[in-house]
């Protein structure tokens, strides 16, 4: 009986953000470790189906840099970084596409639907969903800078019901172009921005933003992540992360969260309940 009575404080207890983001579009950014470990991916799907059949509105942004590593290096491709940012060469651009349009992508799609939420799989070359610039040809080739979305395709995809899975490879613009690979967390904070989505969330491979202790900071405002930023507290892969956040807090978005995507059902923790499980960022 007890059992019984503190499942039902908990469904209580998420009533009113249930309530409160009813209807709003929540874009996550799905990577990391979440994104391997099958048990995570089964949480992680469970996840984004009750948000769904709640009434809210998810929007699944992907990355998938580890199997692209994993795909050029069985094929002997030759992939490099130059500041954390894959030089995307036109032969490592057609495995990009080949891996996050296709096999990443679709995976995602089916563990979606395998759990009862109908999900369709799109990339920024969809009707020029995304379309993209380079971010400097000479030195990182066919790595794109986002030049403009246009959000009509996907708000349709979320008013006929579907939870749209979006992968980071832009249109070039122009028939017989490859493309662009683009930064999975800049494509879901632009994509937050232009569905005028509530919140964007990315799914990492740490609590959230860490103190110089080590100690998860449950809340920050631009203004204290600038700053966090400028002592060296936030370095690494932690700083596109909050660059991120913080353009998509800039372009409308009420609120953005770095949270622990090795953690179990983390989505719902974060959005379903008072204390959360990461880091909340706001203006």
């Amino acid at each position: 009986m007890k059992d019984n009575i503190q499942t039902v404080q908990t469904l209580l207890d998420a009533l009113p953000y249930i309530k409160k983001f009813r209807d709003n579009i929540i874009v996550i950014k799905y990577g990391g470790s979440a994104q391997t470990s099958e048990e995570l991916k089964a949480k992680f799907a469970q996840d984004i189906a009750l948000l769904h059949t709640v009434g809210m509105k998810p929007v699944v942004v992907h990355g998938g840099g580890k199997s692209i590593t994993s795909l050029l290096k069985d094929l002997n491709i030759d992939t490099h970084f130059i500041d954390g940012q894959r030089v995307t060469t036109e032969p490592v651009m057609r495995i990009a596409e080949m891996v996050l349009s296709g096999e990443v992508n679709k995976d995602i799609v089916s563990l979606l639907n395998s759990h009862g939420a109908k999900a369709i799989g799109i990339s920024g070359k969809d009707a020029d969903f995304i379309t993209a610039v380079p971010k400097d040809s000479e030195k990182f080739g066919y790595t794109g800078t986002i030049k403009d979305i246009n959000p009509e395709i996907v708000l349709n995809m979320l008013k006929d019901g579907f939870i749209p899975v979006i992968a980071p490879i832009a249109s070039g613009g122009k028939l017989g172009h490859p493309g662009f690979n683009i930064n999975a967390d800049l494509v879901a904070s632009r994509v937050a921005v232009a569905l005028k989505a509530r919140k964007v969330l990315f799914l990492t491979d740490t609590p959230g933003v860490l103190d110089k202790n080590k100690n998860l900071i449950n809340t920050l405002t631009i203004r204290q992540t600038e700053e966090l930023k400028k002592d060296g507290t936030i370095i690494g892969g932690m700083v596109p992360k909050v660059d991120a956040c913080i353009e998509a807090l800039r372009g409308g978005v009420k609120k953005a969260h770095i949270i622990d995507g090795r953690q179990e059902h983390s989505l719902l923790l974060e959005i379903l309940t008072s204390s959360g499980v990461g880091t909340c960022i706001g203006l």
